[in-house]
């Protein structure tokens, strides 16, 4: 069956829901052999992933994932991710990891999906794990800790065993430069499926067909952004030049525009200015900049991120109102404290 899916992909036929289904099927079966597997990811990706195949794929690796047990109160709260595809190979800090703290320290509900470093020397995992936060925890601590805390960690491989056996295959593509759906899935298979999203991709031309794919999996608030930097592109907003962003909220339709950096004051960055490091590198970073020590250009990325992050989780009326937010919270301790918190914190 994977062959024949193959053959079709091979000729410009895009698969229905249906053919998704078994496709992902024989992806996940341990007999199936792994060279046959990146066959099939090699032609998808050549054909190019559709909206509606990349919707198809997200909605049944959803639908195998292992869920949280979130209570009702904390279910009917705005839960918000914040994360990048990866994939940009810029090496910065860890941006998204940083916002989702402030964030949450702003009385957020930040259910954080992620995994370790996959294209750049630290992933969410390991930073925060460096930093003293659990990223081990079960369904059942993930959903108190998100209850009581603002924040849980899912760590991706603790919640999708499916990927198992896919693994080899992605490593086969890798090897040979073929790029997979994988690459951007990571951030649409959040078990915790949140309500609220803030998604960065490497590619300007991807906003739009996630952020319609965000839409259809039933998230109320969306946004995906792709940030210029010189040659190539941020999965951050970027405040080293223009970013794209295409956005969806309840209470208006969806849109896509672009945004200068210097539309919120804040100061132009160089690449270098936000380079990141090792885990223990980066986890220094984190800390200086939630204690506020830190007040050059990372402060500033992570300020525009953040607040876009509070504008989607529907915290503030505007991103200039988050981004005063942001700044506040950060001033104010809160932020430092919530890192304490979470750090001492008994699973």
């Amino acid at each position: 069956m994977l062959g024949e899916l193959t053959t079709q992909l091979l000729q410009g036929q895009a698969l229905a829901d249906d053919q998704v289904r078994l496709a992902i099927a024989q992806l996940i079966e341990e007999q199936i052999p792994a060279e046959a597997k990146a066959e099939f990811l090699a032609a998808l990706a050549r054909k190019g992933e559709t909206t509606n195949e990349i919707a198809a794929f997200a909605r049944e690796l959803r639908d195998r994932a292992i869920q949280p047990p979130l209570d009702p109160e904390t279910r009917q709260r705005e839960i918000l991710d914040v994360c990048g595809t990866g994939g940009d190979r810029l090496n910065t800090f860890n941006i998204s990891t940083t916002v989702a703290l402030v964030v949450s320290a702003a009385g957020v509900a930040v259910a954080k999906h992620g995994n370790r470093a996959i294209t750049s020397k630290s992933g969410s995992a390991d930073v925060l794990e460096e930093l003293g936060i659990p990223i081990d925890l079960t369904p059942e601590q993930a959903a108190t800790s998100l209850r009581e805390h603002n924040f849980a960690f899912f760590f991706a491989p603790k919640y999708h065993p499916a990927f198992k056996h896919i693994g080899p295959a992605r490593k086969l593509c890798a090897e040979r430069g073929q790029r997979t759906i994988f690459n951007f899935l990571g951030p649409l298979l959040n078990p915790a499926r949140p309500s609220a999203q803030l998604i960065g991709v490497p590619q300007p031309e991807l906003c739009e067909p996630m952020a319609r794919v965000l839409q259809s999996l039933g998230v109320r608030r969306g946004m995906v952004v792709s940030g210029a930097a010189g040659e190539g592109f941020l999965d951050e907003l970027s405040t080293l030049g223009g970013n794209t962003i295409a956005e969806f909220y309840q209470d208006r339709g969806f849109s896509v525009s672009a945004l200068p950096a210097e539309s919120f004051a804040l100061s132009l960055a160089r690449l270098s200015d936000l380079a990141g490091g090792d885990r223990a590198a980066n986890a220094r970073t984190v800390r200086e900049l939630l204690a506020g020590r830190e007040r050059g250009p990372k402060r500033d990325a992570v300020l525009l991120n953040a607040g876009a992050a509070l504008f989607v989780a529907a915290k503030t009326r505007s991103m200039h109102e988050a981004i005063q937010l942001a700044s506040e919270v950060i001033d104010s301790g809160q932020a430092l404290a919530k890192l304490e918190e979470l750090s001492s914190a008994k699973p």
